[in-house]
């Protein structure tokens, strides 16, 4: 996986935790489907218990599809992985009953409850046994065997769980985790991983809206057509999904729309699937019950191409091989449900993504959509490069990269672990092996498992862990011989940016709207501030291009934009606890020629969340790190703007050496002409760039 998508789940854990800190009692996060939403649930608890040995969660989700069941597999996988040692799960379900009462034992910290287990007509409900539970964990009762803060966790909160909302005085808070919660219930997001976030790290696919004109059979020699890419470049079978809109009319548009276009594709493999059960004109799956079949079509090699539906597959249901979404629609057909969308999202190769050619990455993060796709509040406004060719012609920039480990001492690492003294006397188990292995950088695991042709070899390997973590760090901390310049790039010719409070109007820069709108917005008040001082110099300070259009008219654009992430290979790799790709806030070209590069930071505390000094400090010194010898290879110059409450306090990297200056010292560095510098005249400046 992505070291920026571990990134984004880890930094929305993080702050989430910062909410629950603050002592909110009812918290709602909000993540894409496909995003690693049950993933973040559990790094959540995870982390909670580490640090509350008496807290207990109660994490309350669907009980269709059997979603409880996944929930507690996963947290399962995940405890006996290594990756969360804190949780110690357990399922409720029918079979927790014998003649009498259900049954739930007390001394695990993680219960999944299925909605519907406790509604009026359970027993769980009707025999006050999930309340004695509660009663019991929290105390309440008359032997006070306990003393446990509980939390409720509702997993897909959208859907509404009203007898649970009657025991909330039983939770110390509740935390809402859907990808579309509901804001009529007072479900507003105090955490979000949106989906540009989510595309951006490759966690999900982009949707490529098709034109709503193809008919299904067109839709089909689409999907033919990227059939074979996929298989070749992605080592998986992609999936068609057909959704009938209007349920009334599903036999009718089986039978006169969706089996004649199948006809002209008889070499696909595909499922109905209904309330009664299901169709297959696949001769093995027949041979299967239908409550096996949706876990055979979840894999990357099943036979199953096209998969039909009747608004049945929603959410619970997970099958990352999915990448076409067809809508029949008529006179009822409604927008789809961001839940029925996220089937076809998810990225099918994200564990190894990295890995990939560009073109099966390419291939990986496109979803293609036919239907009616719902508007959204916050939808990502496109932005096109103004004049690309001519933009990209005259504004390279150089990026790093870190080489790989295959550079340093460690490469043979057979010699490497012989040179090393075996003295343990003792030797730990294979689990707490496994387990620090799944903890490291993704290269090291991949030398590991390169490495180890048999279990001997994979035995030593682990057992050297903290020497060879050592060394590696040696070795891709040091810049000097670990980063490596790439070759120049532009600004990629489209992205785009969500819109919020930080606007500022700009016209006359690199970027333009592609709705042709000049208000562009920005991730902080400390970058809107950045863009404005950039905005105010621009004049005397960074570099024109003038562009004639088909009438001849003359326009002219300053080289300088902001970074926008999407599709941008702009981006300077550096170290800390991994490899992270930093991606600047700003670039400039001056008069001169020479290119700058601001990452724009603040250390002003927000009104929800506090900024963890430790964590910001650390980030701060490696971009340093980072910038500090990428200034020397590139002879870009590289600068740390940080925001202090209204002061500026710039950090410059010039030629590999570093200094701090302020805001009108950075103004005047800028507007020296030919690198020549006129101190008699730099008084005068000054006032004129405070005013």
């Amino acid at each position: 996986m992505l070291q920026e998508a571990k990134d984004l789940q880890k930094n929305a854990v993080s702050c989430l935790i910062q909410v629950l800190s603050s002592g909110k009692k009812e918290i709602t996060f909000k993540a894409p489907t496909g995003s690693g939403k049950t993933y973040m649930m559990a790094d959540f608890m995870n982390r909670v218990l580490g640090s509350k040995s008496n807290a207990v969660f109660i994490v309350s989700t669907l009980s269709k599809s059997n979603l409880a069941q996944q929930n507690y597999d996963s947290f399962v996988t995940l405890v006996e992985n290594g990756t969360f040692q804190n949780i110690n799960p357990f399922l409720i379900n029918s079979d927790s009953s014998g003649e009498g009462s259900l049954y739930i034992p007390t001394d695990c910290n993680v219960y999944v409850l299925p909605r519907d287990l406790y509604k009026d007509s359970s027993k769980l409900k009707k025999e006050g046994t999930f309340v004695n539970f509660l009663k019991t964990l929290t105390g309440d009762t008359f032997m006070k065997q306990a003393d446990k803060t509980v939390y409720l966790i509702k997993d897909e909160c959208h859907i509404a769980t009203s007898n649970l909302d009657e025991l909330r005085e039983y939770f110390k808070a509740v935390i809402n985790f859907s990808a579309t919660p509901k804001l009529s219930r007072k479900q507003e997001p105090d955490v979000e991983i949106s989906n540009t976030d989510a595309e951006n790290a490759k966690l999900i696919k982009s949707v490529e809206q098709c034109n709503e004109s193809d008919s299904l059979n067109d839709a089909l020699d689409k999907f033919e057509q990227i059939r074979a890419d996929y298989i070749n470049l992605l080592d998986v079978n992609p999936c068609f999904i057909i959704q009938i809109s209007n349920k009334e009319k599903a036999e009718e548009e089986l039978k006169n729309n969706i089996m004649p276009a199948l006809e002209n594709h008889q070499e696909l493999k595909w499922v109905y699937i209904n309330e009664k059960g299901g169709e297959t004109n696949d001769a093995g799956l027949k041979k299967l019950p239908v409550s096996k079949w949706k876990d055979y079509m979840k894999g990357k090699a099943s036979s199953i191409s096209v998969i039909i539906f009747k608004m049945v597959i929603s959410e619970g249901w997970d099958i990352p091989r999915a990448c076409m979404l067809y809508q029949i629609r008529d006179s009822k057909s409604k927008q789809l449900d961001e839940q029925v969308m996220g089937r076809v999202r998810r990225n099918p190769r994200l564990l190894d993504f990295e890995n990939l050619s560009d073109e099966a990455k390419k291939l990986a993060c496109t979803a293609w959509i036919w239907g009616i796709i719902p508007k959204q509040e916050h939808l990502p406004k496109q932005v096109n490069l103004f004049a690309d060719y001519e933009i990209e012609k005259k504004f390279r920039i150089k990026p790093v990269k870190l080489q790989s480990i295959s550079s340093s001492k460690i490469h043979d690492i057979e010699n490497f672990l012989n040179n090393l003294k075996d003295d343990n006397l003792t030797h730990p188990s294979i689990f707490d092996l496994y387990r620090n292995l799944q903890k490291q950088d993704n290269e090291i695991q991949n030398i590991c498992y390169n490495y180890a042709s048999d279990f001997k070899k994979w035995s030593i390997f682990t057992e050297h862990l903290g020497e060879i973590k050592l060394s590696y760090e040696d070795y891709i901390c040091d810049y000097e011989k670990s980063m490596v310049v790439c070759q120049d790039v532009g600004f990629p010719s489209e992205s785009c940016f969500i819109e919020n409070s930080n606007n500022l109007t700009l016209d006359d820069w690199i970027w333009c709207r592609k709705d042709k709108e000049t208000d562009f917005s920005f991730d902080s008040e400390a970058e809107k501030k950045w863009a404005e001082l950039l905005k105010d110099i621009r004049s005397n300070s960074i570099e024109t291009t003038e562009f004639k259009d088909k009438d001849w008219f003359t326009e002219s654009r300053f080289l300088w934009g902001k970074n926008f992430p999407l599709n941008s290979e702009i981006k300077y790799e550096y170290y800390l606890d991994g490899v992270h790709s930093s991606y600047p806030d700003f670039v400039m070209k001056d008069k001169n020629g020479q290119i700058h590069i601001f990452e724009v930071k603040s250390v002003n505390k927000s009104s929800s969340i506090n900024i963890d000094e430790e964590e910001y400090k650390n980030k701060v010194n490696a971009l340093k790190a980072c910038y500090k010898e990428a200034s020397k290879k590139t002879g870009h110059i590289f600068y740390l703007p940080i925001l202090d409450k209204s002061v500026w306090k710039i950090t410059r990297l010039k030629d590999g050496k570093e200094d701090t200056i302020d805001k009108n010292q950075f103004i005047m560095s800028i507007r020296k002409i030919k690198n020549i510098s006129f101190p008699e005249l730099e008084p005068l400046a000054l006032k004129i760039a405070e005013k």
